[in-house]
Order: structure tokens, then C-alpha cells, then sequence
């Protein structure tokens, strides 16, 4: 993979295959601040935010990103959630004047690593927001003009195509829908509470579970960076287990050229997810060989010393 740490600021994505919403109306704020776990007043015209979709028991619906515009909000979320975002949001919208569009064929977006925004001419909307674990902007534009911008960020960026985009996610420990992020899962136990849940911006659907687990400090299950202790492929479905008895399961896997190591996400159950535990991971397939993995800290750019230390 061409994003090396020497050229993170250096890197962009094409992300416009992403599902993309625009919510208007007069209560357009009342109305989705009640449905997503962050606060819609921290986002701008220039800054974005990450937040999520909950059902009753606090479990995901959706995994979005907000941002403002003069008379509404726009929201993406990842493709694999299809229409089920906008039938979501739909069945909640009763007297509200509030009306949802899908302009996911109108708009294109682009994200670019890095801290400042790029200069670009023609003035397209460039946002601030943090997609990957860093520093970032997404660049917006009309779907007609997208294949003109590609050009003309390829002149000063790497670009990443679908391949590199997805072990550079997983390097960074970034939870993705139909991945980390599915129906059964609450944002907690996927890192996404600093990133996703204000705890002071008022109700919300989903809150109380949420509320509960902060007063607790307990999760069943944690996200957990994983590193085959002898290089051998890990697998997205393997099986995860201590003497035998299964703590959890794989759900992303790569083997990442800048780490020179085989890595994986994976859910951990309570007591077995501290960093330096030691697990088996074992394929799907009966009689398939188990293979020795260690639980380390995300993102995997982090790790310092021990099994699974960047070469």
C-alpha cells in the first residue's frame, strides 16, 4: 500500500459511492438530533461530525456522518446500508416538517488526509472531519464534476483505491457497517463513544442504554486490534478462543505491507480483551488448523513493543 506514515497528509479517497441524504424542513434539527447520538450543533458548513442511528435497546441502525448546510443537513453513511437509513429515519418523521431526499447519484465526495484543507480552485465544499483516525476533509461536489476532480487531486495525492482504502481503515482501527458494525451491536463496545455520543445533548433514541453503560463502565464485548503471532493469514470469520472456549470472532483481516504483519478487528468478550492476551483464532471450517494471535491497542500505528510490533 502506497500510505505510508511519511505521507499520510499525502493520501485521498473516493467515497462517493456512499449512501448520501439531505434533511430539510423547519424541524429539521429538532427532529434528527432526536435520532443520532451526537449533538447536531457542533457540526458547521465547514465541519462535519460522526454519529449513530440507534434502535430502542441502543443497538446500531445506521453509522452516519452530518454535516450542515444553509437550509438542512446532508448525512452519508456507508453504501452496504442501502435504503435502510432513509426507511429509518422515514418511520419516525409523524407531524414533523421535515423531509428526507436521497441524493446519493447528485454528489460526489472525496476525502483528502491531512490537517489543512486543500487548495483547490473553483471553490468546491471542502469540510473538516475525521474519518480515519486523523486529520481530514471531505470535498464535495456535483456528480458531473467528479471525474475532473479526480484529475486534479491526483496531481498533489496519493490516491487509494478500494483495496488500499480498506487496509488503511483497518490499520487505523475504524469500525465500517456490514463489518464492525452491525444490527447486534451497541456504539460502545466499537470505540465510538468519543467519537459519536455526546452525553449532555438531550434525548435520543437508544439513550438510555447508552446512559446506562457509562454509569456501569461495563461492555460485554470490545473491539479489539488482533496480530497473528507467526504471520500466518487471519481470516474474517474466524473463530476466537482461550483453551477451547470461544471469546469472540474476526470481522475485518488483512496483511498490512507498512506493519509487515497479518491483521485483524475482531470483538472480544469482557476478560479476555486486555492488550497482550493471548488467543486462538480458528477458521470457520472444521479441522482447519488454529493460528496464535495477541490483542494490542488501536490503531495499530500505536503498538511500541511486544508481539505484533511494526517492523
Amino acid at each position: 500500500m502506497r500510505v505510508q506514515k511519511n505521507s499520510l497528509d499525502r493520501a485521498f479517497f473516493d467515497l462517493s459511492s456512499r449512501i448520501k441524504l439531505r434533511v430539510s424542513g423547519a424541524d429539521r434539527l429538532r427532529f434528527l438530533n432526536g435520532q443520532i447520538t451526537n449533538d447536531l450543533r457542533k457540526t458547521t458548513t465547514s465541519a462535519a461530525i460522526e454519529a449513530c442511528v440507534l434502535n430502542a435497546k441502543g443497538k446500531m441502525d445506521a453509522h452516519l456522518f452530518v454535516r450542515l448546510e444553509s437550509e438542512s443537513f446532508l448525512l452519508d453513511a456507508d453504501p452496504e446500508i442501502g435504503t435502510s437509513l432513509q426507511a429509518r429515519l422515514d418511520r419516525y418523521v409523524i407531524a414533523d416538517d421535515v423531509q428526507l431526499e436521497d441524493v446519493t447519484n447528485r454528489l460526489s465526495i472525496f476525502h483528502v488526509l491531512g490537517d489543512e484543507a486543500p487548495e483547490l480552485d473553483n471553490a468546491p465544499k471542502i469540510v473538516a472531519v475525521d474519518r480515519f483516525g486523523c486529520g481530514g476533509h471531505d470535498v464535495w461536489v456535483e456528480s458531473a464534476e467528479h471525474e475532473n476532480l479526480r484529475a486534479v487531486l491526483s496531481r498533489n495525492f496519493f490516491f487509494c483505491d478500494a483495496a488500499e482504502t480498506e487496509v488503511f481503515r483497518i490499520e487505523q482501527g475504524v469500525p465500517r457497517w456490514g463489518r464492525e458494525l452491525t444490527a447486534e451491536i451497541i456504539p460502545v463496545e466499537a470505540n465510538l463513544e468519543q467519537r459519536c455520543v455526546d452525553y449532555g445533548k438531550g434525548c435520543y433514541i437508544g439513550q438510555e442504554t447508552i446512559s446506562r453503560m457509562k454509569m456501569s463502565g461495563q461492555r460485554n464485548k470490545k473491539l479489539c486490534g488482533l496480530i497473528s503471532v507467526d504471520g500466518s493469514p487471519l481470516i474474517r470469520g474466524m473463530r476466537l478462543s482461550v483453551s477451547g472456549k470461544e471469546v469472540g470472532s474476526i470481522t475485518s483481516a488483512v496483511y498490512s505491507a507498512r506493519f509487515q504483519k497479518q491483521i485483524a478487528l475482531g470483538f472480544v468478550r469482557r476478560g479476555f480483551n486486555s492488550v497482550g492476551s493471548k488467543l486462538d483464532a480458528t477458521p470457520p471450517k472444521e479441522g482447519s488448523a488454529s493460528v496464535p494471535i495477541v490483542v494490542v491497542d488501536l490503531p495499530f500505528s500505536s503498538q511500541q513493543a511486544g508481539p505484533g510490533r511494526p517492523s
